[in-house]
Protein backbone atom coordinates (compact mmCIF):
# COMPACT_ATOMS: atom_id res chain seq x y z
CA UNK A 1 0.00 0.00 0.00
CA UNK A 2 1.12 3.38 -0.32
CA UNK A 3 1.71 4.05 3.12
CA UNK A 4 4.27 1.80 3.50
CA UNK A 5 6.04 3.76 0.14
CA UNK A 6 5.72 7.03 2.24
CA UNK A 7 7.12 5.81 5.72
CA UNK A 8 10.54 4.81 3.87
CA UNK A 9 10.40 7.94 2.83
CA UNK A 10 9.71 10.05 5.45
CA UNK A 11 12.84 9.33 7.61
CA UNK A 12 15.37 16.12 17.63
CA UNK A 13 13.04 18.86 17.73
CA UNK A 14 14.17 21.80 20.09
CA UNK A 15 12.68 21.75 23.61
CA UNK A 16 9.11 22.66 24.04
CA UNK A 17 7.72 24.78 26.32
CA UNK A 18 5.29 23.04 29.24
CA UNK A 19 1.83 22.84 28.33
CA UNK A 20 -0.81 25.63 29.20
CA UNK A 21 -4.50 25.65 29.13
CA UNK A 22 -5.28 26.98 25.64
CA UNK A 23 -7.51 30.08 25.11
CA UNK A 24 -8.92 28.32 22.29
CA UNK A 25 -11.44 26.11 21.80
CA UNK A 26 -11.05 23.30 19.19
CA UNK A 27 -14.27 24.88 17.71
CA UNK A 28 -12.32 28.34 17.10
CA UNK A 29 -9.42 26.34 16.07
CA UNK A 30 -11.15 24.75 13.03
CA UNK A 31 -12.80 27.49 12.00
CA UNK A 32 -9.51 29.42 11.83
CA UNK A 33 -8.27 26.70 9.51
CA UNK A 34 -10.80 26.65 7.31
CA UNK A 35 -10.39 30.47 6.97
CA UNK A 36 -6.61 30.30 6.45
CA UNK A 37 -6.99 27.18 3.38
CA UNK A 38 -8.89 30.06 1.19
CA UNK A 39 -5.63 32.02 0.86
CA UNK A 40 -2.94 29.68 1.26
CA UNK A 41 -0.88 29.11 -2.15
CA UNK A 42 2.49 28.13 -1.31
CA UNK A 43 5.15 27.17 1.34
CA UNK A 44 8.79 26.98 1.64
CA UNK A 45 10.76 25.92 4.36
CA UNK A 46 13.99 24.01 5.83
CA UNK A 47 13.03 20.79 7.29
CA UNK A 48 14.77 18.38 10.27
CA UNK A 49 12.86 14.76 9.70
CA UNK A 50 14.28 12.31 12.61
CA UNK A 51 13.06 8.58 12.53
CA UNK A 52 13.42 7.48 15.65
CA UNK A 53 13.56 2.99 16.38
CA UNK A 54 12.98 3.28 19.94
CA UNK A 55 13.86 -0.58 20.78
CA UNK A 56 17.14 -0.15 19.50
CA UNK A 57 17.29 3.63 20.69
CA UNK A 58 18.46 4.32 17.00
CA UNK A 59 17.58 8.13 15.41
CA UNK A 60 18.64 8.83 12.12
CA UNK A 61 18.14 12.39 10.78
CA UNK A 62 18.18 14.40 7.35
CA UNK A 63 17.59 17.86 6.92
CA UNK A 64 17.32 20.00 3.52
CA UNK A 65 14.13 22.25 2.02
CA UNK A 66 10.99 22.03 1.32
CA UNK A 67 8.74 23.98 -1.65
CA UNK A 68 4.78 23.39 -1.51
CA UNK A 69 2.41 24.58 -3.46
CA UNK A 70 -1.11 24.28 -3.46
CA UNK A 71 -1.97 22.71 -6.78
CA UNK A 72 -0.18 19.19 -5.31
CA UNK A 73 3.30 20.22 -6.16
CA UNK A 74 6.01 19.18 -3.56
CA UNK A 75 10.05 19.56 -4.00
CA UNK A 76 12.03 18.31 -0.87
CA UNK A 77 15.62 18.20 -1.60
CA UNK A 78 17.36 17.03 1.43
CA UNK A 79 21.31 17.43 1.84
CA UNK A 80 24.48 15.36 1.57
CA UNK A 81 25.54 13.04 2.99
CA UNK A 82 22.25 11.17 2.43
CA UNK A 83 21.05 13.58 -0.82
CA UNK A 84 18.14 12.61 -2.65
CA UNK A 85 15.36 14.18 -4.20
CA UNK A 86 11.53 13.60 -3.68
CA UNK A 87 9.36 15.33 -6.06
CA UNK A 88 5.42 15.13 -5.60
CA UNK A 89 3.86 16.29 -8.92
CA UNK A 90 -0.36 15.90 -8.92
CA UNK A 91 -0.88 11.71 -9.18
CA UNK A 92 2.80 11.23 -10.02
CA UNK A 93 5.50 10.95 -6.91
CA UNK A 94 9.05 10.55 -8.06
CA UNK A 95 12.07 9.56 -5.55
CA UNK A 96 16.05 10.79 -7.00
CA UNK A 97 18.87 8.97 -5.58
CA UNK A 98 22.17 10.73 -7.35
CA UNK A 99 24.50 8.60 -5.06
CA UNK A 100 23.48 5.24 -7.27
CA UNK A 101 21.34 7.32 -9.93
CA UNK A 102 18.18 5.51 -9.30
CA UNK A 103 14.95 6.96 -10.33
CA UNK A 104 11.45 5.60 -8.92
CA UNK A 105 8.47 7.02 -9.89
CA UNK A 106 5.25 5.87 -8.06
CA UNK A 107 1.73 6.10 -8.98
CA UNK A 108 -0.28 7.65 -6.42
CA UNK A 109 -3.58 7.71 -8.58
CA UNK A 110 -6.29 6.54 -6.21
CA UNK A 111 -4.55 6.78 -3.49
CA UNK A 112 -4.09 11.06 -3.82
CA UNK A 113 -6.18 11.76 -0.90
CA UNK A 114 -4.40 9.81 1.01
CA UNK A 115 -0.61 10.60 0.65
CA UNK A 116 -1.89 14.51 0.75
CA UNK A 117 -2.39 13.21 4.85
CA UNK A 118 1.26 12.98 5.06
CA UNK A 119 2.74 14.43 2.59
CA UNK A 120 0.86 17.64 2.86
CA UNK A 121 -0.45 17.66 6.33
CA UNK A 122 -1.03 21.01 7.85
CA UNK A 123 -0.49 22.79 4.50
CA UNK A 124 -3.46 24.70 3.67
CA UNK A 125 -5.73 21.74 5.62
CA UNK A 126 -9.10 22.88 6.60
CA UNK A 127 -10.63 22.19 9.49
CA UNK A 128 -13.44 20.13 7.67
CA UNK A 129 -10.51 18.21 6.08
CA UNK A 130 -8.65 17.53 9.15
CA UNK A 131 -12.90 16.57 10.39
CA UNK A 132 -13.22 14.51 7.86
CA UNK A 133 -9.65 12.30 8.18
CA UNK A 134 -9.19 12.36 11.85
CA UNK A 135 -10.64 12.34 15.38
CA UNK A 136 -9.45 15.68 16.08
CA UNK A 137 -8.63 16.91 19.78
CA UNK A 138 -6.83 20.19 21.35
CA UNK A 139 -3.99 19.25 23.68
CA UNK A 140 -3.35 23.02 24.32
CA UNK A 141 -0.82 25.72 23.71
CA UNK A 142 2.65 25.70 24.08
CA UNK A 143 5.79 27.48 22.99
CA UNK A 144 8.10 26.17 20.24
CA UNK A 145 11.19 27.61 19.12
CA UNK A 146 9.85 31.38 20.50
CA UNK A 147 6.59 30.65 18.64
CA UNK A 148 3.24 30.61 20.09
CA UNK A 149 2.24 26.96 18.89
CA UNK A 150 -1.00 24.67 19.22
CA UNK A 151 -1.25 20.97 19.48
CA UNK A 152 -3.51 19.35 17.83
CA UNK A 153 -3.79 14.90 18.35
CA UNK A 154 -5.02 13.58 15.43
CA UNK A 155 -6.47 10.14 15.43
CA UNK A 156 -7.05 8.73 11.79
CA UNK A 157 -10.34 7.57 10.93
CA UNK A 158 -9.53 5.13 8.30
CA UNK A 159 -8.61 1.63 9.63
CA UNK A 160 -5.91 0.95 7.47
CA UNK A 161 -3.95 4.26 7.95
CA UNK A 162 -4.52 3.48 11.67
CA UNK A 163 -2.73 0.26 10.67
CA UNK A 164 0.39 2.54 10.06
CA UNK A 165 -0.14 5.06 12.31
CA UNK A 166 -1.95 5.55 16.28
CA UNK A 167 -2.21 9.03 15.93
CA UNK A 168 -0.71 11.90 14.47
CA UNK A 169 0.28 14.94 16.73
CA UNK A 170 0.60 18.66 14.71
CA UNK A 171 1.89 22.05 16.38
CA UNK A 172 0.44 25.14 14.06
CA UNK A 173 1.62 28.73 14.53
CA UNK A 174 -0.79 30.92 15.28
CA UNK A 175 1.08 33.62 13.65
CA UNK A 176 1.21 31.89 10.59
CA UNK A 177 -1.50 28.37 10.73
CA UNK A 178 1.21 26.77 9.42
CA UNK A 179 3.06 23.61 10.84
CA UNK A 180 6.06 23.86 12.85
CA UNK A 181 6.81 20.25 13.65
CA UNK A 182 4.69 16.97 13.14
CA UNK A 183 4.99 13.19 14.91
CA UNK A 184 3.60 10.32 13.43
CA UNK A 185 3.49 7.62 16.08
CA UNK A 186 3.68 4.38 14.33
CA UNK A 187 1.34 1.72 15.47
CA UNK A 188 2.66 -1.04 17.92
CA UNK A 189 5.98 -0.22 17.43
CA UNK A 190 5.81 3.36 19.47
CA UNK A 191 8.31 4.18 16.78
CA UNK A 192 7.69 7.32 15.50
CA UNK A 193 8.95 10.01 12.96
CA UNK A 194 9.40 13.89 14.06
CA UNK A 195 9.19 17.01 11.54
CA UNK A 196 10.64 19.86 12.05
CA UNK A 197 9.91 22.87 9.76
CA UNK A 198 12.18 26.18 10.60
CA UNK A 199 12.14 29.60 8.71
CA UNK A 200 9.14 29.06 7.00
CA UNK A 201 7.97 31.35 4.86
CA UNK A 202 4.03 31.68 3.90
CA UNK A 203 2.83 32.34 0.41
CA UNK A 204 6.57 32.43 -1.51
CA UNK A 205 6.07 32.99 -5.37
CA UNK A 206 7.35 29.36 -6.32
CA UNK A 207 7.44 29.16 -10.28
CA UNK A 208 6.73 26.12 -12.35
CA UNK A 209 10.25 25.41 -13.52
CA UNK A 210 11.15 24.61 -9.37
CA UNK A 211 9.03 21.48 -9.90
CA UNK A 212 10.28 20.89 -13.04
CA UNK A 213 13.24 18.37 -12.69
CA UNK A 214 15.71 17.04 -15.27
CA UNK A 215 16.88 13.84 -14.07
CA UNK A 216 20.94 13.11 -15.63
CA UNK A 217 21.29 10.68 -18.19
CA UNK A 218 22.06 7.01 -16.94
CA UNK A 219 19.89 7.15 -13.99
CA UNK A 220 18.08 3.93 -13.49
CA UNK A 221 14.07 4.38 -13.68
CA UNK A 222 12.04 2.05 -11.98
CA UNK A 223 7.66 2.27 -12.39
CA UNK A 224 6.16 1.44 -8.54
CA UNK A 225 2.21 1.40 -8.41
CA UNK A 226 1.14 0.72 -4.72
CA UNK A 227 -0.87 -2.02 -3.96
CA UNK A 228 -3.79 -2.22 -1.85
Amino acid sequence: MVLGVLIVLSLDAGPVAAQAKSSWTLEQVLKQLDKESKSFRSLNAHVERTKVTVVVNDRSTETGQIWVRGDNKMLLETNPPEQRVVLRDGDKLFIYNPRVKQLQEIDLNEYQAVADQFLLLGFGSSGGDLKKGYLVTLQGEQTLDKKKVLLLELTPKSEKVRNYFAKIHLWLDTASWLPVQQKFFETGSGDYLEIRYTNVTRNPKIPDSRFKKLWPRGVTKTKIKPQA
